[in-house]
């Protein structure tokens, strides 16, 4: 392993987080892990990442801090909170969040960390777990450009695609315009098999025939696929994409922008949530609308 490569600290081994941060390891990066179930990390642990107790541990152990949790108020607790990163980073130390999380938390965050001489940048992905598996996400980062020279040799090892979108909280604000694209994607991949099962079509022969053409999308390849085959297990939680979907709604109203199709994803998201789907993946939407029409998901 190579002295040269910074230590890295790693907050959140989910379905997303393990994955890239197995990346990293498998990089020769030094990896120090804390996550809030600790058999969550074992496999990094045993590729040779070190535990510990607390995010402050991690920041204490590292040069660099990554962080993927789940709502915001995770992201103030892991960061900003008495035991978080930040209040054991060292001056000169980079922190970054890559969870899916509000704009203003981001550039609170980064004036957090200037005030102890580190630097804060925000850096959430799109690509869900195959893409994090698969080290080929696409990452927006909001940052100093001196924070993006450091960051970026680890987010290439993560990802395929790494743009710098400007000061803190822009890389927050261009994840969010990218999951308005997502909930309209989402109606088009879910109610058109919707509609094709109800013709009583063979659904499987359509979507295969349909993916290559204009209608396809990765949406239509991936979770499509997924229907098909009865599986609504998370790439993506649908709980943290109706969290993602107010904060552009929250967006939407600071800036006094209407966005109707938005507005309706919400709401048909929430619904999902009360009917009990939270913890699935985002492609249980057709249930939702299947039960619009008393169809049976």
């Amino acid at each position: 392993m190579s002295d040269t490569k910074p230590h890295i600290g790693w907050i959140g081994t989910g379905v997303m987080g393990a994955s890239m941060a197995g990346h990293l390891r498998k990089a020769g990066y030094p990896l120090t892990v804390f996550n809030r179930t600790k058999a969550k990390a074992q496999p990094l642990l045993d590729a040779g990442a070190v535990w510990a107790d607390s995010p402050k541990a991690v920041g204490a152990a590292s040069d660099i801090v990554f962080s993927i949790v789940g709502f915001p108020r995770d992201v103030e607790e892991v960061i900003l909170g008495e035991d978080g990163a930040l209040a054991g980073l060292r001056s000169g130390g980079v922190i970054c969040d890559m969870t899916t999380s509000s704009p203003a938390l981001a550039a609170r965050i980064a004036e957090a960390a200037a005030a102890r001489g580190c630097h804060g940048a925000d850096a959430p992905v799109t690509g869900g777990d195959v893409g994090a598996r698969e080290a080929r996400l696409s990452i927006f980062v909001g940052g100093d450009t001196d924070a993006f020279r450091r960051l970026k040799p680890c987010l290439e090892v993560m990802g395929r695609t790494v743009v710098h979108c400007g000061l803190p909280g822009a890389g927050q604000k261009a994840k969010l315009a990218n999951q308005v694209a997502i909930a309209g994607v989402m109606f088009s991949v879910c109610e058109s098999l919707l509609f094709a099962r109800e013709e009583r079509l063979d659904v499987r022969q359509w979507l295969e025939t349909v993916i290559p053409g204009a209608a396809g999308s990765t949406a239509m390849g991936t979770l499509g696929r997924r229907i098909v085959d009865g599986d609504f297990e998370p790439g993506f939680y649908v709980e943290h994409f109706l969290k993602d979907l107010r904060l552009c709604m929250d967006e939407c109203r600071r800036m006094n922008l209407v966005l109707p199709g938005l507005a309706a994803a919400e709401q048909a998201y929430q619904a999902l949530t009360a009917q009990g789907y939270g913890k699935k993946g985002t492609q249980s939407l057709i249930r939702g609308l299947a039960a619009l029409s008393a169809r049976a998901d």
